[in-house]
Protein backbone atom coordinates (compact mmCIF):
# COMPACT_ATOMS: atom_id res chain seq x y z
CA UNK A 1 0.00 0.00 0.00
CA UNK A 2 1.46 3.58 -0.98
CA UNK A 3 0.67 6.59 1.08
CA UNK A 4 -1.31 7.85 -2.01
CA UNK A 5 -3.74 5.27 -0.98
CA UNK A 6 -3.69 5.98 2.25
CA UNK A 7 -3.98 9.95 2.68
CA UNK A 8 -5.96 12.52 0.28
CA UNK A 9 -3.12 13.75 -1.04
CA UNK A 10 -5.32 16.50 -3.24
CA UNK A 11 -6.09 18.77 0.29
CA UNK A 12 -2.85 17.70 2.09
CA UNK A 13 -0.27 17.85 -0.14
CA UNK A 14 2.81 17.23 2.54
CA UNK A 15 5.66 18.07 0.30
CA UNK A 16 4.27 21.59 -0.92
CA UNK A 17 6.25 24.31 1.09
CA UNK A 18 3.39 26.34 0.82
CA UNK A 19 1.36 23.79 2.78
CA UNK A 20 3.59 23.17 5.48
CA UNK A 21 3.95 27.19 6.44
CA UNK A 22 0.38 27.46 6.74
CA UNK A 23 0.23 24.62 8.91
CA UNK A 24 2.87 25.37 10.88
CA UNK A 25 1.80 28.99 11.33
CA UNK A 26 -1.73 27.71 12.89
CA UNK A 27 0.39 25.10 15.32
CA UNK A 28 2.29 28.23 16.69
CA UNK A 29 -0.84 30.24 16.75
CA UNK A 30 -2.82 28.20 18.67
CA UNK A 31 -1.40 25.16 19.54
CA UNK A 32 -3.64 22.75 17.81
CA UNK A 33 -3.97 22.06 14.00
CA UNK A 34 -6.92 19.72 12.79
CA UNK A 35 -6.33 18.69 9.48
CA UNK A 36 -9.71 17.71 8.36
CA UNK A 37 -9.81 14.25 6.03
CA UNK A 38 -7.00 13.27 5.88
CA UNK A 39 -7.48 9.51 5.83
CA UNK A 40 -8.75 8.62 2.08
CA UNK A 41 -12.64 7.00 3.02
CA UNK A 42 -11.40 2.88 1.92
CA UNK A 43 -8.53 3.56 4.46
CA UNK A 44 -10.16 4.12 7.11
CA UNK A 45 -12.70 1.68 6.73
CA UNK A 46 -9.86 -0.70 6.67
CA UNK A 47 -8.44 0.90 9.52
CA UNK A 48 -11.98 0.58 11.03
CA UNK A 49 -12.40 -3.12 10.37
CA UNK A 50 -9.09 -4.00 12.17
CA UNK A 51 -9.72 -1.76 15.04
CA UNK A 52 -12.97 -3.77 15.48
CA UNK A 53 -11.41 -7.14 14.38
CA UNK A 54 -8.46 -6.41 17.65
CA UNK A 55 -10.31 -4.82 20.26
CA UNK A 56 -10.87 -8.08 22.16
CA UNK A 57 -6.80 -7.98 22.80
CA UNK A 58 -6.84 -4.42 23.97
CA UNK A 59 -5.33 -4.41 28.00
CA UNK A 60 -7.93 -1.63 29.81
CA UNK A 61 -6.99 0.39 32.24
CA UNK A 62 -9.63 2.85 35.33
CA UNK A 63 -6.88 4.93 37.06
CA UNK A 64 -6.88 8.23 39.06
CA UNK A 65 -4.48 10.84 38.57
CA UNK A 66 -3.89 15.00 39.05
CA UNK A 67 -3.75 16.93 36.08
CA UNK A 68 0.25 17.17 36.24
CA UNK A 69 0.71 13.21 35.93
CA UNK A 70 2.22 13.43 39.62
CA UNK A 71 1.90 12.35 42.53
CA UNK A 72 -0.17 13.43 45.19
CA UNK A 73 1.81 15.85 47.59
CA UNK A 74 1.34 15.85 51.25
CA UNK A 75 2.29 19.86 51.70
CA UNK A 76 -1.23 20.49 49.69
CA UNK A 77 -4.62 19.50 51.09
CA UNK A 78 -6.90 16.76 49.36
CA UNK A 79 -8.67 19.99 48.13
CA UNK A 80 -5.89 21.93 46.82
CA UNK A 81 -5.05 21.48 42.87
CA UNK A 82 -2.20 19.35 42.97
CA UNK A 83 -4.28 16.80 44.79
CA UNK A 84 -7.41 16.84 43.06
CA UNK A 85 -8.04 13.49 41.61
CA UNK A 86 -9.57 12.99 38.24
CA UNK A 87 -10.71 9.71 36.17
CA UNK A 88 -8.90 8.04 33.35
CA UNK A 89 -10.22 5.05 31.22
CA UNK A 90 -9.67 3.30 28.14
CA UNK A 91 -7.81 0.32 26.05
CA UNK A 92 -5.21 -0.06 23.74
CA UNK A 93 -3.46 -2.05 21.42
CA UNK A 94 0.01 -1.70 21.08
CA UNK A 95 2.51 -1.20 18.13
CA UNK A 96 3.20 -5.39 17.73
CA UNK A 97 -0.94 -6.02 17.30
CA UNK A 98 -0.97 -3.70 14.56
CA UNK A 99 -0.94 -5.47 10.88
CA UNK A 100 1.89 -5.08 9.00
CA UNK A 101 -0.16 -4.63 5.88
CA UNK A 102 -2.04 -1.95 7.85
CA UNK A 103 -3.16 1.73 6.51
CA UNK A 104 -2.01 2.89 10.16
CA UNK A 105 1.81 1.16 9.03
CA UNK A 106 1.89 3.09 5.67
CA UNK A 107 1.01 6.04 7.19
CA UNK A 108 3.15 5.75 10.75
CA UNK A 109 6.38 4.20 8.49
CA UNK A 110 6.59 7.34 5.64
CA UNK A 111 9.33 9.59 5.08
CA UNK A 112 6.73 12.24 3.66
CA UNK A 113 4.68 12.47 6.72
CA UNK A 114 7.48 12.40 8.94
CA UNK A 115 9.02 14.75 7.12
CA UNK A 116 6.12 17.06 7.18
CA UNK A 117 5.32 16.54 11.24
CA UNK A 118 9.05 17.13 12.06
CA UNK A 119 8.67 21.17 9.76
CA UNK A 120 5.14 22.08 11.50
CA UNK A 121 6.64 20.41 15.22
CA UNK A 122 9.94 22.31 15.02
CA UNK A 123 12.32 19.26 15.13
CA UNK A 124 15.17 18.16 13.15
CA UNK A 125 13.42 14.76 12.64
CA UNK A 126 11.01 12.03 13.89
CA UNK A 127 12.10 8.61 14.81
CA UNK A 128 9.42 5.75 16.01
CA UNK A 129 10.12 4.37 19.57
CA UNK A 130 12.75 1.66 20.04
CA UNK A 131 10.22 -0.79 21.91
CA UNK A 132 8.16 -3.11 20.38
CA UNK A 133 4.64 -1.42 21.73
CA UNK A 134 4.88 2.50 21.58
CA UNK A 135 4.88 3.62 18.13
CA UNK A 136 1.23 3.30 17.13
CA UNK A 137 -1.44 3.00 19.54
CA UNK A 138 -5.20 2.28 18.95
CA UNK A 139 -7.06 3.49 21.78
CA UNK A 140 -10.58 2.42 22.66
CA UNK A 141 -13.31 4.26 24.61
CA UNK A 142 -16.53 2.20 25.17
CA UNK A 143 -19.82 3.81 26.85
CA UNK A 144 -18.50 5.86 30.35
CA UNK A 145 -15.29 5.89 29.57
CA UNK A 146 -12.72 9.32 29.67
CA UNK A 147 -9.78 10.94 29.57
CA UNK A 148 -9.95 13.10 32.64
CA UNK A 149 -8.34 16.51 33.13
CA UNK A 150 -4.19 16.59 32.66
CA UNK A 151 -1.37 18.03 30.92
CA UNK A 152 0.66 15.89 28.84
CA UNK A 153 4.43 15.32 29.42
CA UNK A 154 5.26 15.33 25.72
CA UNK A 155 5.84 18.60 23.70
CA UNK A 156 3.56 17.30 21.87
CA UNK A 157 1.04 14.77 20.21
CA UNK A 158 -0.09 13.19 16.80
CA UNK A 159 -3.67 11.72 16.69
CA UNK A 160 -5.87 10.20 14.40
CA UNK A 161 -9.71 9.96 14.84
CA UNK A 162 -11.06 6.53 13.49
CA UNK A 163 -14.66 6.41 14.55
CA UNK A 164 -16.79 9.01 16.60
CA UNK A 165 -19.50 7.96 19.54
CA UNK A 166 -22.95 8.19 19.26
CA UNK A 167 -22.52 10.75 21.76
CA UNK A 168 -20.06 12.14 24.27
CA UNK A 169 -16.04 11.82 23.25
CA UNK A 170 -15.67 15.38 22.97
CA UNK A 171 -11.92 16.58 23.47
CA UNK A 172 -12.04 19.75 25.31
CA UNK A 173 -8.69 22.31 26.10
CA UNK A 174 -7.77 25.28 27.71
CA UNK A 175 -4.91 26.08 26.19
CA UNK A 176 -1.85 28.05 27.35
CA UNK A 177 -2.88 27.67 31.01
CA UNK A 178 0.35 27.02 32.37
CA UNK A 179 3.90 27.80 32.03
CA UNK A 180 5.64 24.51 32.75
CA UNK A 181 9.23 25.88 31.12
CA UNK A 182 8.91 28.60 34.02
CA UNK A 183 7.76 26.03 36.59
CA UNK A 184 4.53 27.94 37.06
CA UNK A 185 2.19 25.54 38.08
CA UNK A 186 -1.13 28.01 37.21
CA UNK A 187 -2.90 26.30 40.46
CA UNK A 188 -5.40 28.64 40.80
CA UNK A 189 -6.61 28.46 37.32
CA UNK A 190 -6.71 24.95 37.08
CA UNK A 191 -8.55 25.43 40.24
CA UNK A 192 -11.51 27.44 37.93
CA UNK A 193 -11.12 24.63 35.42
CA UNK A 194 -11.94 21.37 37.68
CA UNK A 195 -14.57 23.66 39.59
CA UNK A 196 -16.07 24.51 36.04
CA UNK A 197 -15.85 28.13 36.74
CA UNK A 198 -13.62 27.75 33.39
CA UNK A 199 -14.98 25.80 30.56
CA UNK A 200 -12.71 24.27 27.67
CA UNK A 201 -12.58 25.44 24.41
CA UNK A 202 -14.50 22.38 21.69
CA UNK A 203 -12.22 20.63 19.22
CA UNK A 204 -14.49 19.57 16.57
CA UNK A 205 -12.84 16.64 15.07
CA UNK A 206 -14.41 13.92 12.87
CA UNK A 207 -13.48 10.27 11.76
CA UNK A 208 -10.59 10.23 9.52
CA UNK A 209 -9.33 14.05 10.55
CA UNK A 210 -5.46 14.30 11.86
CA UNK A 211 -4.74 16.21 15.15
CA UNK A 212 -1.30 17.96 15.79
CA UNK A 213 -1.55 18.95 19.32
CA UNK A 214 0.77 20.88 21.86
CA UNK A 215 -0.72 19.28 25.12
CA UNK A 216 2.10 20.38 27.76
CA UNK A 217 1.02 23.67 28.84
CA UNK A 218 -3.09 23.16 27.20
CA UNK A 219 -5.21 21.88 30.29
CA UNK A 220 -7.26 18.93 28.34
CA UNK A 221 -9.59 15.98 28.42
CA UNK A 222 -11.68 13.79 26.84
CA UNK A 223 -15.35 13.61 28.21
CA UNK A 224 -16.93 10.27 28.72
CA UNK A 225 -18.47 8.68 25.83
CA UNK A 226 -21.89 7.87 25.52
CA UNK A 227 -23.84 5.15 23.78
CA UNK A 228 -22.99 1.89 21.57
CA UNK A 229 -20.42 2.86 19.46
CA UNK A 230 -16.78 2.70 20.43
CA UNK A 231 -15.00 5.63 19.97
CA UNK A 232 -11.73 4.38 18.60
CA UNK A 233 -8.37 7.01 18.27
CA UNK A 234 -4.99 6.63 17.17
CA UNK A 235 -1.53 7.85 18.49
CA UNK A 236 1.01 8.44 16.41
CA UNK A 237 3.80 8.81 18.74
CA UNK A 238 7.46 9.48 17.30
CA UNK A 239 10.66 10.89 18.93
CA UNK A 240 12.95 13.21 18.20
CA UNK A 241 16.31 11.33 19.09
CA UNK A 242 16.73 7.58 17.73
CA UNK A 243 16.49 4.23 19.96
CA UNK A 244 14.09 5.82 22.58
CA UNK A 245 12.01 3.58 24.48
CA UNK A 246 9.17 4.17 26.60
CA UNK A 247 9.88 3.36 30.62
CA UNK A 248 9.54 -0.29 31.33
CA UNK A 249 6.70 1.33 33.97
CA UNK A 250 5.12 3.32 32.25
CA UNK A 251 4.90 0.60 29.13
CA UNK A 252 3.53 -1.39 32.71
CA UNK A 253 1.03 1.29 33.09
CA UNK A 254 -0.48 1.80 30.01
CA UNK A 255 -0.07 -1.50 27.98
CA UNK A 256 0.04 -4.56 30.82
CA UNK A 257 3.25 -6.00 29.53
CA UNK A 258 7.01 -5.10 28.75
CA UNK A 259 6.93 -6.77 25.31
Amino acid sequence: MSLNQVINTQAHPLSHSGYQQKCLEQLNSTGVLVLKDFLLRDALDQVVTEGKAKQHLAFYTNSGHNVYLTQKDSNFSDSHAHNQWVQSSKGCITDDQIGSDSALRTLYDADELKSFLAFVLGEQQLHPYADPLSSINLHYASEGQELGWHFDNSSFAITLLIQSPDAGGQFEYVAKLRDSQSGDMNYDGVSEVLQGDIKGEKLTIAAGDLVLFRGRDALHRVTPTKGDTTRMLVVLAYNSEPNVALSESARMTFFGRLQ
